[in-house]
């Protein structure tokens, strides 16, 4: 066996890294530089969902997501206060968000809660819950607020063309409806409302009345009349343009469901679904087939599941009110919304303005 020779007294030799360097002086660790990154936290009545992103040749590249569905709106439409069990999954789903923040070394963030915050009398009690627990500060933001932030996120799907533009944001709690102009980098909002009904919130308003095709029909035809009253005074501001080619986009779990139905996909891809365009015809017959199912039938296609059986026809209601007043040809489906607006709006603070590049598709 070799064995080791044994250690000299004598001091090592320089080597050629060593020469000019002071005798007795230590080298100084070269810090490394981590490249700066963004998160967004968006809290609606239904879902908490997480975003972090790095900026990358000009863009944000997303390193890490979360989603979770936490009702935190359940029971909101009766009692008007957040439940116990609902902040408790909520806190849940934001603690993940918050070790995910603390592991990529997030520069900048933003949590933001919507419509269930917004209404519930308690809401400012579980932002403070939610600070004292997670370390999170939520911000309760105002409708306005969310569809800028919303239309910021998604604009860049537009479909290409002169005619009248508009962005909708199928909420748990809400519906927003945006009419905008979008321009190569940047989009103006010319008419906007909300209404407080969302995929939640309406289904607690109009309650199955008996689990058979006449009862699910009756409910439908409820959540579509309340709708189109909620939209009336849009719905009379958009009359003035009739019989022009209208452009139209949606933003929400609504639309991309659909959008999955109509793809027929066996499970839910993203990279298939966001830019998509689906004829509007399609959405309705889509929208009205859902209808007349149960929830059992509806839990058994792949991309609805149990967790969006019951809620999906709410969903339904409120987009076929949509084209009714805007009677596009084709609907955009974008998976990207208030999320990507704040992390925009944080890479603009940070200095890092990502070029918002065109990306419909055909």
């Amino acid at each position: 066996m070799r064995q080791m020779a044994a250690p000299s007294r004598r001091p090592p030799r320089p080597g050629p890294a060593d020469k000019g360097r002071k005798a007795g002086s230590a080298e100084r660790p070269v810090p490394i530089a981590r490249p700066r990154s963004y998160a967004a936290i968006d809290l609606g009545t239904n879902n908490c969902r997480l975003l972090i992103a790095r900026p990358q040749n000009g863009e944000l590249v997303v390193i890490d997501a979360f989603s979770r569905i936490v009702r935190l709106g359940e029971g909101l439409h009766g009692t008007g206060r957040i439940s116990d069990a609902a902040m408790d999954r909520t806190v849940a789903a934001l603690a993940i968000c918050a070790d995910k923040l603390r592991r990529r070394h997030v520069s900048l963030s933003r949590a933001v809660a919507t419509e269930a915050c917004r209404r519930a009398s308690n809401g400012e009690e579980l932002a403070d819950r939610v600070r004292r627990e997670t370390g999170i500060v939520l911000d309760i933001i105002s409708a306005a607020e969310e569809a800028k932030l919303a239309v910021l996120g998604c604009h860049n799907l537009m479909e290409p063309g002169d005619g009248p533009a508009l962005i909708f944001d199928i909420g748990g709690g809400s519906t927003e409806l945006m009419h905008v102009e979008v321009a190569e980098h940047d989009v103006k909002i010319h008419d906007w409302i909300s209404v407080p009904w969302g995929v939640v919130s309406l289904t607690e308003h109009a309650p199955l009345p008996e689990d058979s095709l006449a009862g699910r029909q009756a409910a439908y035809a409820h959540m579509r009349q309340v709708t189109r009253d909620a939209f009336a005074a849009f719905a009379a501001r958009a009359e003035r343009f009739a019989g022009e080619p209208l452009r139209l986009l949606g933003t929400s779990g609504t639309v991309t469901t659909l959008a999955s139905v109509f793809l027929d996909l066996p499970r839910y891809d993203r990279r298939a679904v966001d830019g998509l365009v689906v004829p509007a015809d399609a959405m309705r017959d889509i929208s009205r087939r859902l209808a007349d199912a149960s929830i059992a039938d509806r839990a058994e296609i792949a991309c609805i599941g149990r967790e969006r059986a019951d809620l999906v026809v709410a969903g339904c209601a409120i987009l076929e009110s949509i084209i009714d007043l805007w009677p596009a040809a084709r609907v955009g489906v974008a998976d990207r919304g208030i999320r990507e607006g704040i992390l925009r709006t944080l890479a603009m603070q940070g200095r890092d303005i990502p070029v918002t590049r065109r990306e419909y598709r055909k």
